[in-house]
């Protein structure tokens, strides 16, 4: 992490040196946590807004939810936590990393009295895939490891255990050249990157698995859905196949992270001319345009530090 900034921990910012944990701490064993990834941009205006923040917290606490962790917060309080850290670092494009886990006490399975700690970081960080790769695209395979099905995975939290799945994809798919993996479900259908939605074109439609699917229901993707339509680009939220990646005009990638990534190619298949489509370049154009509140139509997604 660059430039080792303050971080928010457990009510208060301190150095980055002192923003730690014990090595007991239950989390470290058993993976039962939540996370979120936000950004905030500055816009010509000079001003700095994170993206739907409000979106973001919910989503936070709804993983506690799910994942049984009793925050001691409140979603206000967490929002304005993230606002004051941005102000203190002197941050305006950067990334955010609220963590909430369980802290010391009992190592045993259950941890039901562990203390729960709560930490946000924030820094600047480009590009997720690289900075040419919003405009070149990526390399992609279809992953070995199979996306966890909806009967042992909660798959619409951001539990820190449950992202071993995508990790070992990720290394997998780089180690074998590529940028990045796409997981397909237990039945075979296609679910999503291993931090990123997907999204294909055929024929001037945007094609994505539907929400209802063993994927998690990101922010950016129901953004880049709206987007889409206020484009007038029809859209269709359908289970899709492996063979319909490979057939695809364009292919792209969203996440809070990955931004809009176009794929240029596909288990060594070229994806349409090899670069970035049209559909794709008009959905990040107009993406990139709200996040930096220069439509005027999606200003409620912006929350001002």
């Amino acid at each position: 992490m660059p430039d080792k900034l303050p971080i928010w921990l457990d009510g208060e910012i301190v150095p980055y040196e002192n923003a730690t944990t014990h090595m007991l701490s239950h989390t470290l064993h058993y993976g039962l946590g939540v996370f979120e990834g936000i950004r905030a941009y500055q816009g010509k205006d000079g001003r700095t807004a994170v993206f739907r923040l409000q979106e973001h917290v919910k989503r936070l606490f709804d993983s506690c939810k799910i994942a049984t962790i009793k925050v001691p917060y409140s979603e206000a309080q967490i929002s304005d936590a993230i606002r004051t850290l941005l102000r203190n670092n002197k941050l305006a494009d950067c990334y955010i990393r609220p963590l909430v886990w369980l802290g010391e006490g009992t190592i045993k399975v259950a941890a039901s009295d562990n203390v729960v700690r709560v930490a946000i970081a924030a820094w600047p960080w480009g590009a997720y895939l690289g900075d040419e790769a919003l405009e070149q695209g990526v390399r992609v395979c279809v992953s070995s490891y199979t996306r966890i099905g909806i009967r042992a995975n909660y798959e619409k939290a951001k539990i820190c255990g449950q992202y071993v799945n995508s990790v070992l994809a990720k290394r997998e798919a780089m180690a074998n050249g590529y940028h990045e993996a796409i997981l397909l479900d237990q039945q075979g259908f296609v679910a999503e990157g291993t931090g990123e939605n997907i999204f294909l074109v055929r024929d001037g439609v945007i094609y994505t698995p539907d929400r209802g699917a063993s994927l998690l229901a990101g922010i950016t993707r129901e953004s880049l859905l709206d987007l889409a339509r206020d484009a007038g680009i029809e859209v269709r939220e359908q289970a899709l196949t492996r063979s319909e990646l490979y057939l695809a005009d364009e292919v792209f990638l969203c996440g809070t992270a990955a931004e809009v990534t176009p794929v240029r190619e596909i288990d060594g298949r070229i994806v349409g001319t090899g670069r970035r489509g049209p559909i794709t370049e008009r959905i990040q154009k107009d993406y990139f345009a709200a996040v930096r509140g220069e439509n005027a139509r999606r200003e409620g997604w912006l929350a001002y530090v």
